[in-house]
């Protein structure tokens, strides 16, 4: 949300969502229409669970799969909850082939290997640690579950369940708490030598 207010003063922007995406954020949020003061300003594309759409100017195939999720704070107890409420992105290289997965806020990893398989690279969700980063830390009450996140410790967490879901894997979406985040910690060690990556700033991956 913050990045597309961000960017609107410099470009026309094209927008990929799901219908009910769409819906959430233009018919139950006025700030929006700092978006629609053109009528170029922005393009809607229109993603549908499972169907591949086509980017060929930018060179490349964009599928949704929906993900154990939930709905955004601003719409519960507005909507019932949607399979389209919450998808990882499959973003396949048209020339090449080559495939990356973007989930960014998964709730569960129930079924995550359909969403993973044969990616060369993976962008997973790292947001925490724990189950219960925030409360053990005195910042709030919510599990990682009740914010639709699994951590990466422990026996059902990512980092032990998607140890060789893909050749390349990076931690994104990472919470301040998480302390993943400084360097020579134990956890960001345990991260590293399971083969992973912690996104940060400028991070490039080239084949």
């Amino acid at each position: 949300m913050l990045g597309l207010f961000s960017l609107r003063e410099s470009q026309p922007l094209v927008v990929l969502a799901t219908d009910r995406v769409r819906a959430g954020l233009v018919e139950r949020n006025a700030m929006l229409r700092t978006l629609a003061r053109t009528p170029d300003q922005v393009t809607w594309r229109r993603l549908e669970l499972g169907s591949e759409l086509l980017l060929e100017d930018v060179g490349v195939g964009v599928t949704p799969l929906a993900v154990a999720g939930k709905l955004p704070v601003h719409l519960v107890g507005a909507l019932d909850p949607s399979p389209e409420d919450n998808v990882a992105l499959v973003v396949r290289d048209l020339k090449s082939g080559r495939r990356m997965v973007i989930a960014t806020s998964v709730g569960s990893l129930d079924g995550i290997e359909r969403v993973v398989s044969g990616a060369d690279v993976v962008f997973f969700d790292g947001t925490f640690w724990t189950e219960d980063e925030l409360i053990a830390k005195g910042l709030g009450k919510a599990r990682a579950a009740d914010m639709a996140h699994v951590p990466i410790s422990g026996p059902q967490g990512s980092l032990e369940r998607l140890g060789a879901c893909a050749p390349r894997r990076i931690y994104t979406h990472v919470n301040n708490t998480n302390p993943v985040l400084r360097s020579g910690s134990p956890e960001r060690a345990a991260v590293e030598r399971a083969g992973w990556v912690i996104a940060h700033d400028g991070l490039e991956v080239a084949p």
